[in-house]
């Protein structure tokens, strides 16, 4: 008996030692980049001229230094120096950036500094008032522009630059509502003393209002918002001379509202240089400009395609001559090199997968750039020999990795995480071609927490062809007797890819959660979503919805094909392009779905906005037809089950007409279903309130799906 008792009471401790914690839905929500965010380097920065790095203690109260070839480190500066030397309060260490080996930029209360690590001292470089945005501060010249409303400001002028006679001018803010690439309006070029300034006329643009409730009556907020068909912005570039106080601007060379994009400059500042593409978006010419007259100098080459051509990379330049320029004429994105008078020299890539982002160049004649390799769900780093092609993967290991380079590139920072390494980050030597140093090996931020498996694996689209990949995460207590409902989260729509090998494959945390309520959710990569070449996005043209609905359906088959999934309890959810592939599942595929829940949905694409609506589908009288096939309103008496629609009440992006118009055609068509308003969210329900959203969104699911 005493042996019993003693076996018992061991069993007892030891699993008391491996007892593990049941995840919350909040924890979920709020926690996945925080509390269960792996183990990383924070603030990694290599050290300009030395083969040393930058990085932040794990208070970020101090900055460190480390090296290429041990473990030691040496402290740099911490708060407390900052403090009392710019009489500011760093809450941690910020480097925007180093200028030399001993200097870096830091920014804190509208202030910039350079700061010497050396004697531990901070000059003011750039003030700011409180109610500047988008701050641009250039390294060189340590030059500030920053945006006050609509107008544009420099540091070394106490005026607004760019602003036209009747004040109709927005300066300095991303155009085009950031498609094409475009994040930022102000460009600086290499030696900080001339600023390039995107700018729009919106004054033809129809007003939209928006309702704050803050106010005691409720007041309107009207912001600019051309939907399909209708006027839009019309662009114009400014380019600023610092040196004498002057500035030129350029207007498209065709329509007045044709798109102005790509802003590059020259290595010397004398040029720069515009992609202009036409409103119909098939067609692309790329400009160079003479940055003193603002004279065209030349209009280098053109691209055309019958779909949509969609410049998103500006020029990149080699040498004073020669520049790089990307391009998915040849069906995925390669790399092209021209000279600086519009010939081509030669196509670098020639890849069949997708080069994403240039990163550098060295004096041998190589240019580094960022790509998915031959398995579109990772990232790797590559570079590729200017003058005899030779390409080489400087990656290795199944994954999705992020790098950089010391400044002669010698060294190759690594961080990369796959569906089974959360953070492993090592520094490559690459004239060695072999690990220098391994930084971290982080283990499983979730060891201790209840949590199922994800399987991945690919299955036929619906043109019976085309490979797609899909996730499906089960529980923990996962029985393969049993029959289980699904959830299917989708998004489905360009420039978005959901299924990665990275750690968690791209899921989110609450699909974890999810599924240990006795869930399986799944999730398919359709036709149309980003990373697989041209062909497989632009299938979509003129007729958004069909072949994502057409796949979406092809993984349900693949789901009623597993003895463990209930064929009868299947729901969908998502959000924006993915509202917009939930809803049109839920009505055009009506009976397929018992619940869905859509969140900020496009339910109507002439309520959309110009510049993405019109690429993928044509102006409205251009393609009646298809307007009219994904016009949900039209479908509302299909319904079967139950649909949640939701949406932010001052969203910007897909404006809730798209939902108001929808729940009055299901009134009118005398349909219930269910609607969900965020008050004073705009796309995205952030912060704490997310948490509301996700019970919202699932325990509609868990209650209804039935």
């Amino acid at each position: 008996m005493k042996n019993l008792f003693l076996f018992l009471l061991l069993g007892a401790v030891s699993g008391q030692l491996i007892a593990q914690d049941q995840l919350t839905l909040e924890d979920a929500v709020m926690n996945q980049y925080r509390k269960y965010y792996p183990a990383n380097t924070t603030m990694f920065n290599w050290v300009p001229g030395t083969e040393t790095y930058s990085f932040l203690s794990a208070d970020y109260q101090t900055l460190l230094s480390g090296n290429v070839k041990n473990d030691k480190t040496t402290d740099i500066i911490t708060t407390a120096h900052l403090n009392k030397a710019t009489g500011k309060s760093f809450r941690y260490v910020n480097v925007i950036a180093w200028k030399d080996a001993s200097h870096f930029y830091t920014s804190a209360e509208n202030q910039y500094f350079l700061v010497n690590t050396e004697d531990k001292t901070a000059e003011t470089v750039a003030s700011f008032p409180g109610q500047a945005e988008n701050t641009d501060l250039s390294t060189a010249s340590g030059n500030l522009a920053y945006t006050v409303e609509n107008d544009v400001y420099v540091s070394t002028a106490s005026y607004p630059i760019g602003r036209d006679e009747n004040g109709l001018l927005v300066s300095g803010q991303a155009i085009a509502r950031s498609e094409f690439g475009i994040t930022k309006g102000t460009f600086w070029s290499n030696n900080g003393t001339k600023l390039g300034i995107y700018q729009k006329d919106e004054s033809l643009v129809a007003d939209y209002p928006l309702l704050d409730i803050t106010s005691p009556t409720g007041s309107l907020k009207s912001i600019k918002y051309p939907m399909a068909g209708q006027s839009s912005e019309k662009p114009q570039v400014s380019v600023l001379n610092l040196e004498n106080n002057k500035s030129v601007s350029v207007r498209p060379t065709g329509a007045e509202d044709d798109y102005l994009t790509n802003f590059g400059w020259g290595p010397k500042g004398e040029f720069f240089y515009l992609a202009e593409v036409n409103r119909g978006q098939n067609h692309m010419k790329l400009h160079k400009y003479n940055a003193t007259t603002g004279e065209l100098v030349k209009t280098l080459f053109e691209e055309k395609n019958d779909r949509w051509v969609e410049p998103e990379h500006p020029v990149y330049f080699v040498n004073d001559n020669q520049f790089v320029w990307m391009s998915e004429r040849d069906g995925f994105m390669n790399l092209y090199l021209y000279d600086d008078q519009g010939a081509l020299v030669k196509q670098l890539t020639k890849n069949k997968w997708v080069a994403q982002e240039i990163l550098g160049h060295d004096e041998l004649g190589n240019v580094y750039f960022q790509g998915t390799g031959p398995n579109s769900m990772e990232t790797h780093a590559f570079r590729v020999n200017m003058k005899t092609g030779e390409q080489e993967q400087l990656t290795k290991g199944a994954g999705t990795h992020r790098v950089s380079f010391t400044d002669n590139f010698s060294y190759m920072y690594d961080a990369m995480s796959s569906i089974d390494i959360p953070n492993k980050e090592i520094i490559v030597s690459l004239k060695k071609g072999k690990v220098s140093r391994e930084l971290i090996n982080a283990p499983n931020p979730y060891q201790n927490v209840v949590m199922g498996k994800a399987e991945y694996g690919t299955i036929k689209a619906g043109d019976g062809k085309t490979d797609l990949n899909y996730r499906l995460i089960k529980p923990s207590n996962f029985d393969p007797t049993k029959k289980y409902p699904v959830l299917i989260y989708v998004y489905g729509g360009p420039h978005a890819q959901l299924i990665t090998n990275s750690w968690l494959g791209g899921a989110s945390l609450w699909m974890y959660w999810m599924a240990e309520q006795g869930y399986l959710v799944y999730t398919v990569d359709n036709r149309g979503s980003a990373n697989r070449g041209f062909e497989f996005e632009s299938v979509i043209h003129r007729q958004v919805g069909k072949a994502e609905m057409e796949d979406q359906l092809a993984g349900v088959e693949h789901l009623k094909s597993m003895k463990f999934v209930d064929p009868d309890r299947l729901a969908v959810h998502g959000w924006s392009f993915g509202g917009f592939m939930t809803t049109s599942l839920m009505l055009r595929q009506s009976g397929v779905f018992n619940v869905g829940v859509a969140g900020g949905p496009v339910t109507d694409w002439k309520y959309y906005e110009v510049m993405y609506g019109e690429r993928y589908m044509d102006r409205p009288d251009e393609n009646v037809e298809g307007y009219d096939a994904n016009r949900l309103h039209n479908y509302v008496e299909n319904l079967k089950g139950d649909l949640m629609l939701i949406h932010g009440t001052i969203d910007d992006v897909v404006v809730m007409q798209h939902n108001l118009t929808l729940v009055q055609a299901f009134v009118e068509a005398g349909v219930q279903m269910d609607f969900f308003p965020y008050p004073m969210h705009k796309h995205n329900v952030g912060g704490k309130d997310r948490v509301h959203l996700m019970e919202k969104v699932l325990t509609y699911v868990l209650e209804n799906n039935k």
